[in-house]
């Protein structure tokens, strides 16, 4: 494992793929980290410099609302448990391997539920980004996933800067102060908490305030 930054992470991945028809890599980090941010500079510039990549996200495995809600686990949205991670675990398997192309469900959150099928992984593509919390926990059967990845990035952030932002994130919705950092507090963070304690070593692990750099830079240009 080493400490790195945007570029680092952009020549290893390039680096990895060289004369292979794909490569599957694992971005993964708790919840605010700015995991989709990353992943969405990686797969941009990578796919602008001739590297046919697309991203494949863990959140189009979560359960729907109302199988949470049968089981008690509505208010722990975004937990572990809250997943279909056999579901998504097979899905990585067959990117690996996959001769023709394979359709993937992605979540809207805008009307809180999954989309099936809603975006596709096409052949031509020799790089799939695949990005989430729990890619490295450390618990079944979410282990089975690092040896599916070519490579393994930690996106990870000081616990008080998570917890600034997953409140951010509920203010942001209209919450008062108050109720955004009890929101946050009996779920966001404790998942947060999860992923930096239980997740096993990555193969780069990148600071939060460098994708946020990244970004900024390109948004002056």
């Amino acid at each position: 494992m080493i400490a790195g930054d945007h570029e680092t992470v952009y020549a290893a991945i390039v680096d990895a793929a060289a004369g292979r028809p794909r490569i599957l890599v694992g971005i993964a980090g708790p919840p605010g980290v700015g995991k989709s941010t990353l992943s969405e500079q990686l797969c941009r510039r990578l796919n602008d410099d001739g590297h046919a990549a697309a991203i494949v996200p863990m959140d189009g495995f979560h359960l729907d609302n109302t199988t949470l809600k049968k089981h008690g686990l509505l208010h722990r949205k975004g937990a572990p448990e809250t997943f279909d991670a056999a579901g998504f675990v097979a899905l990585v398997e067959t990117l690996r391997t996959a001769q023709a192309p394979v359709a993937i469900p992605v979540f809207d959150r805008q009307a809180d539920r999954v989309r099936e099928a809603a975006e596709t992984v096409d052949t031509s593509c020799r790089i799939v980004l695949v990005e989430g919390n729990y890619l490295l926990l450390d618990q079944a059967p979410w282990t089975q996933l690092p040896p599916l990845f070519d490579l393994s990035i930690l996106v990870a952030a000081p616990p008080d800067i998570l917890r600034a932002r997953l409140i951010r994130r509920w203010l942001d919705t209209g919450l008062d102060r108050r109720k955004a950092e009890e929101r946050a507090g009996g779920n966001d963070i404790p998942n947060a908490t999860l992923v930096l304690e239980q997740s096993t070593q990555a193969d780069l692990v990148l600071a939060s305030g460098t994708v946020d750099e990244a970004a900024g830079m390109r948004s002056t240009q």
